[in-house]
């Protein structure tokens, strides 16, 4: 199975470069580090061929579509397209466009991103961390649907930065979002019998009633970004903060969920020796300061620009690698991640510039505002234990071309067997910071 993955991953990568680009034969230029430089158009169609072990082997296509302009500016584009269909063999899947426009509009970044989700077997472990019991009454039979929900979700996305009075670096932004969200549970051949977690949590009321099976959700984005990166998708120094004001106004639902939050995003990229080593960190936070969350969107994480397709944690493939899947759910979180980032080798093939890197990790992250406590405690879904750290530790691959397109393959594992008993593998694009 190991070899058939490397080979479709073969696939994924020669197909990318081939098709990036297709043109004439023109005389190649290089910059000051002897790559070449890309001009124009670049289109990139390849298969989608991955793996994340909560969601299993994801299979599909997906297209980027970049323009770099007279190629002044590489490696940066001016601006980029991507489209996916994709599916995962334990009933996932997902239908996406985004776009990203740092340069189409003088001074202004734009940003849009229109997804559907789609998951038969979502997981869901309660909440507070280990303060929720993670005890399954089917665990002895061969598979259980305890821990899974159904949930499907439509996103938009839309979000814009420009520059703070000409401070270098400051940049404002302003965004709009909305969620579709609709939960039900597991419904999938083999787990009719089986009464869920997610059944408990509403049958004792930790879930009300109004919200139990989604809804509707609309927020305005405000805030500001410090982006002092020398790249967006492959950065080797520079710092990007973000704090961003999310207003969630009740204004379709009606039925009391508005709320104000706050999120704050710090990465940091730390030069070790020339571009070759990087140590790199992200340390992030978000909290409630006011109203009231529905269970179905505290996983969350309300950022203006997304590094990778799924934002939610904490756990999983985005935030804490080797973690369960929406392990750590809480109203307010905080989290870390470290990475040493070891560009082992750099070469042209097919006209394009590859690096190999090497990416050893470490993750961690705790519930620091409690969602509904005292009804958990009431319920008896309680562990008698407080949250405490969650920490997770790996390494990962990766395979850069022209440093936009990355292709990642991380293995994590939990430190604590409460978030997880395996070493968990995750093909896909993109650093996760």
């Amino acid at each position: 199975m190991k070899k058939t993955i490397l080979i479709l991953l073969a696939l994924l990568i020669a197909g990318g470069a081939i098709a990036q680009e297709k043109k004439a034969k023109k005389e190649k230029t290089y910059n000051e580090k002897g790559e070449i430089i890309k001009k124009g158009w670049n289109f990139g169609p390849l298969p989608v061929v991955g793996f994340d072990a909560d969601l299993g082997f994801q299979y599909g296509v997906t297209c980027d579509i970049f323009n770099y302009g007279d190629g002044s500016r590489y490696p940066r584009y001016d601006y980029k397209f991507n489209v996916e269909a994709s599916r995962y063999t334990k009933g996932s899947g997902v239908f996406r466009f985004y776009s990203d426009m740092p340069y189409v509009v003088k001074n202004t970044k734009l940003f849009f991103d229109v997804t559907y989700f789609y998951a038969k077997k979502y997981e869901f472990f309660g909440f507070n961390g280990f303060e929720a019991s993670t005890f399954d009454p089917y665990s002895a039979l061969e598979k259980s649907g305890y821990h899974f929900i159904n949930r499907n979700q439509f996103r938009f996305v839309g979000s814009m930065q420009r520059p703070f009075f000409n401070v270098p670096n400051l940049n404002w932004t302003a965004g709009f979002a909305y969620y579709n969200t609709s939960i039900n549970r597991i419904n999938m051949e083999g787990y009719e019998d089986q009464v869920t977690l997610y059944e408990n949590y509403m049958n004792s009321d930790i879930i009300k009633d109004e919200e139990a099976h989604g809804g509707n959700t609309t927020q305005i984005r405000l805030g500001l970004v410090y982006d002092s990166r020398d790249h967006n998708s492959d950065p080797t120094r520079g710092i990007y903060a973000e704090g961003t004001l999310v207003g969630t106004p009740d204004i379709i639902d009606s039925k009391g969920y508005g709320n104000l939050s706050f999120t704050f995003l710090w990465r940091q990229y730390v030069p070790i020796y020339k571009d070759k080593l990087t140590f790199a960190y992200r340390l992030g936070t978000q909290n409630r300061l006011a109203g009231n969350t529905p269970w179905y969107m505290i996983n969350n994480l309300n950022t203006m620009f997304f590094q990778k397709m799924y934002t939610e944690g904490l756990g999983g493939s985005v935030t804490l690698r080797g973690v369960n899947r929406n392990g750590v759910l809480g109203e307010g979180f905080a989290f870390g991640n470290v990475e040493l980032r070891w560009r082992i080798v750099n070469f042209k093939f097919i006209n394009q510039n590859w690096i190999v890197a090497l990416n050893p990790f470490f993750d961690a992250g705790i519930v620091t505002q409690k969602f509904r406590e005292d009804e958990l405690i009431e319920s008896g879904y309680y562990s008698g234990e407080k949250d405490g750290l969650h920490m997770s530790a790996g390494t990962g691959l990766k395979l850069i071309m022209n440093r936009n397109l990355v292709v990642s393959v991380d293995l994590g594992r939990a430190l604590d067997n409460r978030d997880g008993q395996k070493l968990k593998t995750f093909i896909g694009f993109n650093y996760v910071f």
